[in-house]
C-alpha cells in the first residue's frame, strides 16, 4: 500500500468492488426480463467498450495495432462471448446467487488448464484439496433435486463451460497476447470485440426477428444502465486502481466474495431459494476458491 493513498479511498474502492460486482448478477436477471440475453449483454459491452475507448484516446493512447484487435478478438470471444454469454444465457432458468457461484470457481478451471498446458505445473496438495471441494459444490448445485430446477443440470453444464472458457482467455493474455500498453484501451477494444460476437450471436440464433423494443420495460432498461454505468464501467476502474495501490492478494479477495453478496442479493430481493443444500453447496464453493487462491498467492509471492 502507497503510505500517501487515503485509506478511505482504498475501502471505498474494496467496498465498491465487492458490492457492485456481486450486484450485477441480480441486475443481469432483471435486464434479461424483457430483452433478450445476448442483445442485452453485446448492447452493455459495445457501449462500455466503446467509452472505455474513446477515454484511453482522450489520454492519449495511440490506436491499436491490428494484432492487437485480433488478439482482443480471440480473448473477448473466449471470455466475454463464451465466458459472458454463458452467464446471461443460463440466469433465464437458474437463481442469480447460484449463478454467481458456479462462475467463481473459474481460478479452479484456471489451475486445470495451466496443468495440461505444455510446460504447466501440478497443483499443490492445498490447490487439490479446494479444486475437490469446488466440483462437489458445483455437482450439489446441479445435481437432481437442486433449487435451480428440472433444467438445472444442463444450465450448470452451460455455466462450466463457460467458466471454462474464460479461464483459456485469461491464460491466453497472460501467456503474451498482444495488448495496448494503455490497459483502458486493452480492455476497451476486448469489451468491444466482445459486444460485437454477443450482437451478432444474437442476431443469427432465431428469435431476433421476434423482438420489439416496444416490449421493453423501465425495470429492464434501468437494469442494463446500472449495468453499464456501475457494473461496467466505475467499478473496472476501481478494481484497476487497486491493483495499483494494494497488494494481489487483497484485491484477490473478490473472487469468494462476490458470490456470496449475489447470494444474499438474490435471497433478499429477489426471492430466490435458498435452502441446507444450496448454503451447504456454497461453503464449499467459497471455500474452494479461497483456498485455491491463497494457496496460488502464497506460490507466486
Amino acid at each position: 500500500m502507497r503510505p500517501t493513498t487515503p485509506a478511505w479511498r482504498i475501502t471505498l474502492a474494496f467496498a465498491t468492488v465487492y458490492l457492485v460486482w456481486g450486484s450485477t448478477y441480480l441486475a443481469i436477471r432483471y435486464a434479461i426480463g424483457s430483452i433478450p440475453p445476448f442483445l442485452m449483454a453485446g448492447v452493455r459491452l459495445l457501449i462500455a467498450g466503446g467509452l472505455l475507448y474513446v477515454w484511453a484516446r482522450m489520454r492519449g493512447a495511440p490506436p491499436p495495432a491490428r494484432k492487437e484487435w485480433r488478439a482482443a478478438a480471440i480473448s473477448g470471444f473466449l471470455m466475454l462471448v463464451c465466458g459472458n454469454g454463458a452467464v446471461v444465457w443460463s440466469e433465464q432458468v437458474v437463481p442469480s446467487g447460484l449463478t454467481a457461484l458456479i462462475v467463481a470457481l473459474v481460478p479452479a478451471w484456471t489451475v486445470l488448464v495451466e496443468w495440461v498446458l505444455p510446460g504447466g505445473t501440478g497443483p499443490g496438495r492445498m490447490t487439490v484439496l479446494g479444486l475437490v471441494a469446488g466440483f462437489v459444490g458445483m455437482a450439489l448445485l446441479g445435481g437432481p433435486g437442486s433449487v435451480t430446477g428440472g433444467a438445472s443440470p444442463w444450465a450448470v453444464g452451460v455455466l462450466a463451460a463457460g467458466s471454462l472458457a474464460w479461464s483459456i482467455g485469461t491464460i491466453y493474455q497472460h501467456r503474451g497476447a498482444p495488448r495496448p500498453a494503455s490497459s483502458s484501451m486493452a480492455t476497451g477494444i476486448q469489451v468491444l470485440a466482445g459486444g460485437a460476437g454477443l450482437l451478432l450471436s444474437f442476431l443469427v440464433l432465431p428469435g431476433a426477428t421476434r423482438f420489439h423494443l416496444d416490449a421493453v420495460t423501465p425495470r429492464s432498461l434501468l437494469a442494463l444502465g446500472y449495468l453499464i454505468v456501475f457494473g461496467s464501467i466505475i467499478t473496472f476502474s476501481a478494481f484497476v486502481w487497486l491493483i495499483q495501490v494494494s497488494t494481489p492478494a487483497k484485491v484477490s479477495t473478490y473472487a469468494y466474495i462476490n458470490p456470496v453478496v449475489a447470494l444474499l442479493l438474490g435471497w433478499a430481493v429477489a426471492g430466490e431459494a435458498l435452502d441446507l443444500r444450496s448454503i451447504w453447496a456454497s461453503a464449499l464453493i467459497v471455500a474452494a476458491v479461497g483456498i485455491i487462491t491463497w494457496d496460488r498467492s502464497r506460490h507466486s509471492a
